[in-house]
């Protein structure tokens, strides 16, 4: 891994796409807010004009790492026999990935959660000795049990919260369903887990359920996939290690602050992959909020603000959002440290041109957002028998994933529909689709493609 100084700690810039003019009465505000960080331990590179450094790093340190991988090891692991044996190596090549000093431990998940290795309710510091050991320990794991995912997560959350180290994550592999506990009892453990760690998920095989993965790792702000063919497992998870070692920052927020009379409609991840963040702010200020945005690396995602603004007239204009990257103070006494800052305008004016016209980026996540929507309500139309309403909505989709260029989107709805006609959305539902093809587009649809230059 790259070696951290303080010259290549990530700098963070904001860049707010909008047009910022509305007609006499509009009141509705959009903006696409690209955040960017760069110049850290992945990649190198000068810092962004106007860009702010965040904490450094010591000559030669990089960000202390804490991770807990968690394997399912429930009785249909054993189902083919080879699925146990894939995620044992798939495990055994994450722990290969692991940073030297990163602290690290092996949950092994069934109807209770076992920490495996090291064994003592603490985390190991990854080395030769210790990576060696772990894998020695994966190879003891056998399948049996039931499936309680919310016990794994709380084993997780207690063994990353006693790490005093920059970055928490966590890996979570599953093959089945959580039917040995109850929905809110894995609610519970989400929403106590938010914010203290990331968790990326993994499904494993067709026997699971998507929206139970995909919730993990959207409430524990991690990507979510499947890996249809068990054989596939080492070459995912070491690359989803090698990008939790890429991680330099952790706990980012984004803050918006508006002034009185501005009312916030939503504020949504877009790039690359549709995550609505309403619904979970909390208040800085009397007119600040902060959204989550979990642990950074060198990488750039893209979010739509929309606020509705007081009607004004002709010729006025006002700040309609003022958006900042912020760190918190890890003493929590000081104030957050300010990493970049973006403006949303709004001007009134009575040209008709200026104040109808879409700004490109606006308008390329908005279809973005309804291709995610509209792919789970065709797949939800066709499991319920709704054959008419399922090809409306994916021949919707077939449009939106054409017209946007996000050819990944097309390919996975051409395994489930008969394109006719792109551009028109006209389908036909395949007789017979692979559950493997319909869980694949159902986990993937909230990934979105950037705006074509």
């Amino acid at each position: 891994m790259a070696n951290f100084s303080k010259s290549n700690v990530p700098q963070f810039s904001v860049d707010v796409y909008q047009n910022e003019f509305l007609p006499e009465g509009g009141r509705e505000v959009n903006g696409i807010v690209t955040v960017t960080s760069t110049g850290g331990g992945t990649t190198g590179g000068s810092p962004l004009p106007g860009a702010a450094a965040a904490p450094g790093y010591g000559p030669g340190q990089a960000p202390s790492a804490a991770v807990v991988l968690m394997v399912d090891c429930s009785g249909s692991m054993d189902y083919p026999p080879t699925k146990m044996r894939n995620a044992r190596d798939a495990t055994a090549a994450a722990i290969d990935t692991l940073r030297e000093g990163t602290r690290f431990s092996v949950v092994a998940g069934t109807h209770v959660a076992k920490d495996v290795y090291p064994g003592n309710g603490q985390l190991a510091v990854a080395d030769a000795r210790t990576k060696a050991q772990a894998k020695e320990a994966l190879r003891k794991l056998s399948a049996g049990g039931g499936t309680a995912i919310g016990t794994w997560l709380r084993l997780a959350d207690r063994l990353l919260g006693a790490a005093d180290v920059d970055i928490r994550h966590g890996i979570l592999l599953t093959d089945g369903r959580n039917e040995h506990e109850a929905p809110e009892d894995l609610r519970a453990a989400l929403d106590s887990c938010a914010g203290r760690f990331t968790c990326d998920a993994r499904g494993v095989g067709t026997d699971w359920e998507v929206k139970e993965v995909t919730s993990i790792a959207s409430a524990l702000l991690g990507t979510a996939d499947i890996v249809a063919d068990p054989a596939g497992l080492a070459a995912d998870f070491t690359q989803m290690m090698e990008n939790a070692m890429g991680k330099e920052v952790a706990d980012v927020a984004l803050r918006l602050w508006t002034p009185v009379g501005v009312e916030i409609r939503f504020v949504k991840q877009v790039a690359p992959t549709v995550e609505d963040l309403t619904g979970r702010r909390t208040e800085a200020s009397p007119r600040a909020g902060d959204y989550p945005t979990g642990s950074w690396g060198d990488e750039s995602r893209d979010y739509h603000v929309c606020v509705l603004v007081p009607e004004a007239g002709i010729g006025q204009e006002m700040l309609a959002a003022r958006v900042s990257l912020i760190l918190p103070d890890p003493s929590s006494a000081g104030a957050p440290q300010v990493l970049s800052q973006g403006l949303v305008r709004a001007v009134w004016t009575d040209d008709m041109v200026a104040s109808t016209s879409i700004n490109p980026q606006v308008a390329h996540y908005t279809g973005q957002a309804e291709l995610a929507q509209v792919i789970q309500q065709g797949l939800d139309a066709r499991k319920s028998g709704d054959f008419d309403g399922a090809t409306a909505k994916l021949g919707r989709a077939v449009q939106l994933a054409s017209a946007s260029g996000n050819q990944d989107t097309a390919k996975l709805l051409s395994k489930v529909v008969d394109v006719v006609d792109a551009a028109t959305g006209t389908v036909r539902l395949k007789a017979k689709v692979a559950e493997a093809d319909e869980m694949t587009l159902e986990t993937r649809s909230t990934k979105t493609v950037r705006v074509k230059k």
